[in-house]
């Protein structure tokens, strides 16, 4: 059974996230890259997806559009800066409401020991500033209900 994931904030700008899941780190890597994947875990459950683009590349853009059961949308968008399969994917993140003025530099990298995968996210922000706005947000309890949506996501490809 995976642990909750637990946040760090080392410096003051940076946002490090960990969590691990029971599933080898290809299966978790495909549910990084590939959009029909992704939109099965991301966010959250009773919101949908409408726009998941990916050109899955180093130099390739990406945009997430998330909403709400009552319209609200939230989106963001970035480049990939880096890619190393299935160890490492680097992304700009910007917001369509620009909270962090300026965006973030995001890295998660995944390490496999024993079939289980642990991903480590960093997230570096613009300013000390928008990290503590981050840090303020229940980012934590959000990110938590999609990597158990991702658990089960994991669980049903491995029965596959």
């Amino acid at each position: 059974m995976p642990e909750p994931l637990v946040i760090t904030t080392p410096g003051d700008r940076a946002i490090v996230v960990v969590r691990s899941f029971d599933a080898p780190r290809n299966l978790v890597w495909l549910c990084y890259s590939k959009p029909e994947l992704l939109r099965r875990w991301y966010g959250l459950p009773d919101w949908t997806m409408p726009v998941c683009d990916m050109d899955f590349r180093v130099g390739g853009k990406w945009r997430f559009v998330s909403r709400s059961p009552d319209g609200y949308e939230m989106g963001s968008q970035g480049i990939y800066t880096g890619i190393v399969e299935p160890e490492r994917i680097e992304q700009t993140e910007f917001y369509d409401d620009d909270w962090t003025k300026g965006g973030s530099e995001n890295s998660v990298v995944f390490t496999e020991t024993g079939g289980r995968t642990i991903s480590t996210l960093t997230v570096t922000y613009s300013s000390p500033e928008a990290r503590a706005a981050a840090v303020a947000t229940p980012m934590a309890v959000g990110m938590e209900i999609g990597f158990k949506r991702l658990d089960a996501a994991l669980a049903e490809l491995q029965k596959a």
